[in-house]
């Protein structure tokens, strides 16, 4: 399957990019390709906030093909 992963603020950074393209397995969770994506890079938050075609999902959404997923990191405010 085809996605399109979009990483927002902090995550851009850290990342060291803001888009990318990606070939996943059917079926993976947006929690199981933030593993992917943040393991090994320093200073990634743990708990961040995910868009699948602009909706807020939880962890165990399953992707499909040609998704849109962001990323974004936790928001704070005051």
């Amino acid at each position: 399957m085809n996605i399109q992963v979009l990483f927002f603020a902090s995550l851009k950074e850290h990342l060291g990019k803001a888009e990318m393209q990606l070939e996943v397995p059917p079926s993976q969770t947006v929690a199981a390709l933030w593993q992917a994506l943040s393991m090994g890079v320093d200073a990634v938050p743990e708990q961040i906030l995910v868009a699948v075609n602009q909706e807020y999902v939880h962890a165990d959404y399953q992707l499909k093909n040609g998704d849109e997923v962001a990323f974004f990191p936790p928001v704070t405010g005051g």
